[in-house]
């Protein structure tokens, strides 16, 4: 419909995903189109399916190796088509996730969340 959907991160809990002109989301460089399938859905059942999707994608949520683009790619593209998006274009990501004591702190896959800012609650109280 002429309109390429992206989710990115912000720190704001609403959501991520937004819209650009095809082939020019900024700060990346395009490289090839893939044809993943079609869909008989109206323009505006695809928008009103978008705005669904969004609603599970936070830019708050945004994780480099668990939830990132490709991962709403996937998520639309399986929805749509049934089928899911290559191997390969998530790979980095999904390596990632089985190398996680290896990766930086900021980005190791975590079940809670680490907020330094807070401090600890000890039993005399915060430390």
């Amino acid at each position: 419909y002429g309109v390429e959907y992206a989710f990115g991160a912000h720190d704001y809990p609403t959501s991520g995903v937004f819209e650009v002109e095809p082939k020019s989301c900024p700060g990346f460089l395009f490289r090839r189109s893939i044809s993943l399938g079609t869909t008989d859905m109206s323009s505006s059942g695809f928008r009103q399916f978008i705005e669904h999707m969004a609603g599970s994608y936070y830019g708050d949520s945004y994780h480099l190796i668990a939830k990132n683009c490709n991962h709403f790619t996937n998520d639309v593209c399986t929805r749509l088509t049934g089928r899911c998006i290559p191997g390969w274009v998530n790979r980095l990501a999904r390596i990632g996730s089985f190398c996680n004591c290896l990766l930086p702190e900021s980005i190791q896959v975590t079940a809670v969340r680490h907020i330094p800012e807070y401090q600890e609650l000890s039993d005399q109280g915060i430390s």
